[in-house]
């Protein structure tokens, strides 16, 4: 059970909303009578809560064929999220900040990232993001817009760079809004091949301030970031995040 602090952040969705295979759930109007079901994202601040997200990873890497390989160590410069219902753990996202350590993503794209270091740029990159299925598509939001609250706004981080396989190239960029910055190559670490994409976060952030929290009256809008928190909910969430980092001692204290 994952239910013994306080969240960084809460929403609550239809009870046993699912989305559809192989696509992306149109939203409807919620039946005022429907139970509700509550979602709780949270730091991986325990040895448990981290063996619990790598599980999580582990089955869904081996579901779509990936090698997944659990840290030895912790890093000092990476944060764990995970989100929980009923206290089961259904979702689970790494952000690696860049550091003298470089970033996962230097093993293949070392001429890429030092580009944009040179002109000042500090990047992080999320990583081991994964989704139990049949879960609604705010968990996703939510670890999203929670890990650039914590790069952007409190550590001042400007770039994600990410290595996806091509086959999710388009997801990215049709509902993040990533652009290409580096062509196919072989990744290792999880025997697939991988391109690498960027996201300026001052684009990120244009993005929620305009379509943050609009859910069902988004209209046309196809991307994620109407599930993404209303940007009102920002101040309370920052400042729990940054609570969570200060009560477990700093930063080390929960990797």
């Amino acid at each position: 059970m994952f239910q013994d602090e306080l969240p960084i952040a809460t929403f609550e969705m239809p009870a046993g909303l699912r989305e559809p295979d192989g696509g992306v759930a149109t939203a409807t109007e919620p039946d005022p009578g429907q139970a509700m079901q509550a979602f709780h994202i949270r730091l991986a601040n325990s040895a448990g809560r981290r063996e619990a997200a790598s599980l999580l990873i582990r089955k869904m890497y081996g579901w779509r064929g990936y090698a997944f390989e659990p840290s030895l160590h912790h890093d000092p410069h990476k944060v764990t999220l995970y989100a929980e219902t009923g206290g089961v753990l259904v979702g689970t996202m790494s952000l690696c900040l860049d550091s003298e350590f470089r970033l996962p993503a230097d093993d293949n794209f070392r001429d890429k990232l030092d580009l944009l270091r040179s002109q000042g740029r500090r990047l992080c990159e999320p990583s081991r993001l994964a989704i139990d299925k049949g879960v609604t598509k705010r968990v996703f939001a939510s670890l999203i817009h929670i890990s650039y609250l914590y790069s952007h706004k409190l550590h001042g981080f400007t770039d994600y760079v990410i290595e996806v396989n091509p086959r999710h190239v388009m997801f990215y960029k049709r509902m993040l809004g990533f652009s290409d910055f580096g062509s196919e190559r072989p990744c290792h670490r999880v025997g697939a091949p991988a391109v690498l994409l960027r996201l300026p976060l001052a684009e990120m952030g244009e993005q929620i301030r305009k379509w943050g929290g609009l859910m069902e009256q988004h209209g046309e809008e196809r991307s994620f970031y109407p599930y993404f928190f209303p940007q009102h909910d920002e101040p309370g969430i920052t400042a729990r995040l940054n609570g969570g980092y200060h009560a477990t001692g700093g930063r080390d204290a929960y990797y």
